[in-house]
Order: structure tokens, then sequence, then C-alpha cells
């Protein structure tokens, strides 16, 4: 959201997220984390564009194409669509699930993001 800081609370799940993306000892638990990040992101543009830069970066690292492909389409788009608070909220982020695509939050998240 334009002009409005991520809450530090959500802020430190995002980071924890990231964290554990970067830590993780395999591939799908690097994913899980990197696509509950994006959906604590999304409204911030920034960490937003950074989560599917990262995204980017475990796609090319695991030789995945269509997943590079897809993260580069949503690294131009991240940050317009949550400046203008148009995302779909719950979407995981990956190029499997479609731009467009709202999906359900997971609990935990949604407590966190509510409370923001």
């Amino acid at each position: 959201m334009i002009g409005r800081p991520m809450p530090a609370r959500v802020r430190a799940a995002y980071r924890a997220e990231m964290r554990a993306a970067r830590t993780a000892s395999d591939g799908q638990a690097r994913w899980r984390h990197l696509e509950r990040a994006h959906i604590i992101s999304q409204p911030w543009p920034w960490p937003h564009t950074a989560n599917h830069i990262a995204m980017f970066a475990l796609a090319v690292r695991r030789r995945d194409r269509r997943e590079a492909f897809g993260q580069v389409v949503r690294i131009v788009v991240a940050a317009p669509g949550s400046a203008l608070g148009r995302y779909p909220e719950g979407n995981t982020g990956r190029a499997r699930v479609g731009l467009t695509q709202p999906m359900p939050i997971p609990a935990d998240l949604a407590e966190l993001l509510q409370s923001a």
C-alpha cells in the first residue's frame, strides 16, 4: 500500500518466511515459505516485488524455465498491482497459478493481515 509502511509484526513474519525459504533443506519447503511470504507481502509494493525476485532466483537455481518466465512477468506487475490495491488475495505467486486468481488465505496469515 502506497504510503503505508508494513507493520512491524507483519514485517517480522515476512522476514521469517523469507529467511526460512533461504535456509530450508529441500526445494518444496523453500517454495512453501516463499508462497507464504508472498501472501503476506501482497499489499506492499517493494516486499511483494522482492518476493517474486526470490521466486525467480529459486526457479533459475532449479532450472525451471516455466516458473522463471512466470516470475519475470510477476516481477513486472507486482509493484503496480500492490500500489493500486489490485492483487488477488491469497494467491501464492507461483507461475502455475493464474495472475488474477484469488485463493484461500491460511488462517494464521489471515489473522496476521487482519491485524495490520
